[in-house]
């Protein structure tokens, strides 16, 4: 299997996620190609059978880069993708020291559902997503991080690739074969 680990870190935070990503698809013998955003041409991404794609939130929205990228993607529909972003960790209500509730939460932090509809307005596949909590602007990361990266990782390993259905590739089902 073959991965292109795509972020968009500004202060560090995503490049850590995206190395550990790495390292543990390493330790499961799958290589990962990672690249920043900034370093690839979104039209000619080299052939993977899995892009993970890792932004970090802004107001509740993938960061500006991050959607212009994914807007300007050029793959094939059917290719599969996963979603790891790193966004701000919930905090207590200021009046009232409740914690937001998760309706609370997908209200304000849209982060992954943004980055699914572009994807999946392209015909591409999700085969995986989670959210790794930043605890202050800059960072760091949550505590046990990583465990929620080995998570990830697990689920991409265990979800099997999608059957190519036979009219994308060309084949009709009830041909025979006709040898020469």
């Amino acid at each position: 299997m073959k991965i292109v680990y795509l972020h968009a870190s500004k202060f560090g935070n995503g490049a850590a996620v995206a190395a550990e990503f790495k390292q543990q698809m390493a330790d499961n013998g799958v290589d990962v190609d990672v690249h920043h955003i900034r370093d690839v041409d979104p039209t000619q991404l080299s052939p993977a059978d899995l892009y993970v794609f890792s932004s970090p939130g802004r107001i509740g929205k993938p960061i500006g880069a991050m959607r212009r990228f994914l807007k300007k993607l050029n793959l094939p529909a059917g290719t599969r993708y996963a979603i790891l972003t790193t966004e701000a960790a919930p905090k207590p209500d200021k009046k009232t020291g409740q914690m937001p509730t998760e309706a609370q939460r997908a209200k304000w932090q849209r982060v992954r559902p943004i980055m699914n509809e572009i994807l999946q307005g392209k015909g591409l596949v999700n085969a995986a997503e989670d959210v790794i909590h930043v605890t202050g602007l800059k960072g760091p990361l949550e505590d046990g991080w990583q465990t929620t990266v080995a998570g990830l990782v697990t689920r991409i390993l265990t979800n099997p690739k999608p059957p190519i259905p036979a009219a994308t590739t060309g084949v009709d089902i009830g041909q025979r074969k006709v040898e020469s």
